[in-house]
């Protein structure tokens, strides 16, 4: 009997570095990846939104037309939040939830090994102190920026969230795994390391230890072959003196900060269960750019959030516009059953919502541009990726996370060059090496 596999991704970069970890598992058991017609299909899947939900399920009967005779095994949120569901899908095997994904491997193994027959929920409940899963990774599909997954699920309990249900309470790696896999990483080539899990503010509060964040981040600085440092989604409350202070002494990380805020509206961000108001985040914001005055500080903001107003709205915009972030990304509210806010009054309705994205998507494309421009004469440091979509040029991604190409007639992937900004061009900068 054969044994290949392919795994399809949905969702978040946690869920990617998790199927790239799956993957590494299956490959050393000797099974072979393919993508179609696989005999084993794994589909990780998202349930940030309602339409993840519906993706999740699209992309598993999919799996089936592709292969009738496959093992289809669902991992991740949407199985972890709604198993039952799930199972009731035909052609759906085993069904696992977003903390016991490594599991997934022994079953292929036991299937091909015995022929078993599962049409089987998997899906275990979270405790506390619960211990996260070994799942590390030695390379990637991109081959110059690396994630690592520093810690899982979240204690913060946002109204319109589903995550801490989907992922359960924070659970933090041990610190030298994490070393340990940057430097395994670093050996393989990769220069940027990228900091993720679901709420990376929140590493270490489970952990005997008086660790932190900031500790990943000197340790990881350590490194010789490691050239760069990223972080993904922050909470604004990480960011204080000191957090900056000692970010600066190691060189390494970047000048990028996604910073969530959700709302412009302190009654929109107190119904949303967030833990600061516009004050608080306006002097997270600049503090960071009193210690890295060029920092990109990007965002994410939801409209249509029960009870938002016309008020409320206009004040979101009034903040984005006072803040000036370099990107704003915008999510409609999606109702999400399980939450509070699912039954909160004062609903938005569709149509309220679209026009409010449209607005906050223009106002948007202005900022964006508008910080783009001011880079134009100054020199940043780029690590080249790929061959741009323009013939002749090299694109990659400066330390403040800008899409940047330059004219070159050799292959500049995986190398950092220093780039003298000349102008912007459709949502990128061009440049020259210097």
């Amino acid at each position: 009997m054969s044994k290949s596999f392919h795994i399809e991704t949905l969702g978040c970069k946690v869920n990617q570095y998790e199927s790239e970890a799956i993957e590494e598992m299956l490959l050393e058991k000797g099974f072979e990846k393919k993508e179609k017609n696989a005999d084993i299909y794994i589909i990780n899947t998202c349930t940030v939104t309602n339409m993840s939900d519906r993706k999740s399920r699209q992309t598993i009967r999919k799996a089936k037309r592709e292969n009738p005779k496959a093992f289809v095994a669902v991992i991740g949120c949407y199985s972890q939040v709604k198993p039952e569901e799930v199972m009731e899908i035909e052609g759906v095997d085993v069904v696992l939830g977003s903390r016991n994904k490594e599991k997934v491997v022994e079953i292929c193994e036991e299937y091909y090994k015995n022929n078993v027959d599962f049409n089987q929920n998997k899906v275990e409940s979270f405790y506390s102190g619960e211990k996260i899963e070994n799942l590390n990774i030695s390379s990637q599909n991109d081959m110059t920026r690396a994630y690592i997954k520093i810690q899982d699920g979240c204690n913060m309990f946002c109204s319109y969230c589903l995550i801490p249900y989907a992922r359960g309470p924070v659970s933090s790696r041990n610190l030298q795994e994490i070393l340990d896999e940057a430097k395994r990483l670093s050996q393989n080539g990769y220069k940027e390391i990228v900091i993720t899990g679901i709420h990376v503010a929140s590493y270490g509060i489970d952990l005997k230890e008086d660790i932190s964040l900031i500790d990943v981040l000197e340790g990881i600085s350590k490194i010789e072959n490691v050239k760069r440092i990223r972080l993904s989604s922050m909470e604004p409350r990480t960011i204080t003196e000191d957090f900056l202070k000692r970010i600066l002494k190691l060189e390494k990380v970047c000048d990028h900060f996604h910073l969530s805020l959700q709302s412009g509206s302190d009654k929109i961000l107190k119904l949303m269960n967030r833990k600061y108001d516009k004050k608080m985040y306006l002097e997270k914001v600049d503090l960071i750019r009193k210690y890295m005055p060029n920092a990109a500080i990007t965002t994410d903001i939801i409209v249509g959030f029960p009870s938002e107003n016309d008020d409320d709205f206009l004040e979101t915009v009034d903040f984005i516009n006072q803040v000036k972030f370099s990107r704003v990304h915008i999510f409609k509210y999606s109702k999400r059953e399980g939450t509070r806010a699912f039954n909160f009054p004062n609903q938005v309705d569709g149509l309220t919502k679209t026009k409010r994205s449209k607005k906050l998507s223009e106002i948007e494309h202005i900022i964006s541009n508008n910080y783009l421009k001011k880079q134009i004469g100054n020199t940043l440091s780029v690590l080249f990726e790929e061959k741009s979509d323009i013939e002749g040029f090299e694109s990659g991604y400066s330390t403040n996370y800008i899409r940047v190409n330059v004219k070159s007639d050799k292959n500049l992937k995986n190398k950092i060059c220093d780039v003298k900004i000349l102008d912007t061009k459709n949502g990128y900068l061009l440049g020259k090496v210097i």
